[in-house]
């Protein structure tokens, strides 16, 4: 069900374009995280419904751009075929050992979903958001360390789900979302969305 971003034209919230992940990829995702929640005590976890592959982060956004931003998606779209990928691998940003960001990794389908990050990028860049610093790395989030550090306990748990697979993707939109925060934390919905060939 899509919500509109609001009714108050003039009012902001905080959006994103993401890949939607399905039930069972995001099942698997939420059986590693408890599996690491034993080893990892100090992070903010993902709750599986939220689990999702972000494209780009677009900040504050007014919600009269609705319009011209699910435009720009379906323009970034446009062209390019629907395709499958793999979530499979667990890892950290910066590095196991002293991670901040927790994530799943992408196999097979990096490079189509890397094109279509650059081509969402792209497509928003020409409506005034920022360029994308870093090169595109895709992955899912799975929790945020709150207090970052060497911690040798989740590093092992990460290497050991190095091979680990979660499932298969198949990449046929990408979504327009917002973000709540609610006292029990983040709540995402999809605004709207752009279909691929």
């Amino acid at each position: 069900m899509r919500a509109p971003i609001t009714a108050v034209a003039d009012v902001e919230v905080r959006a994103f374009v993401a890949i939607r992940l399905d039930e069972a990829v995001r099942a698997a995702l939420g059986a590693a995280i408890e599996g690491l929640r034993r080893v990892a005590r100090d992070v903010a976890w993902v709750v599986p419904d939220n689990l999702h592959l972000t494209l780009k982060f677009l900040g504050q956004v007014r919600a009269a751009r609705t319009p011209e931003l699910v435009a720009a998606l379906t323009r970034a779209a446009s062209g390019l075929a629907a395709f499958e990928a793999n979530v499979a691998g667990l890892g950290a940003f910066p590095t196991p050992t002293r991670a901040r960001v927790i994530w799943a990794g992408v196999g097979h389908g990096t490079d189509a979903l890397v094109l279509l990050a650059s081509r969402v990028d792209e497509a928003l860049v020409a409506l005034g958001f920022e360029r994308e610093p870093r090169p595109f790395s895709p992955h899912v989030t799975l929790g945020r360390v709150r207090t970052p550090r060497r911690d040798l306990a989740l590093a092992e748990a990460l290497r050991a789900g190095d091979a680990q697979k979660f499932g298969r993707l198949v990449v046929e939109r990408v979504a327009l979302m917002r973000s709540d925060l609610a006292p029990r934390g983040a709540r995402y919905t999809e605004v709207a969305a752009a279909k691929l060939a």
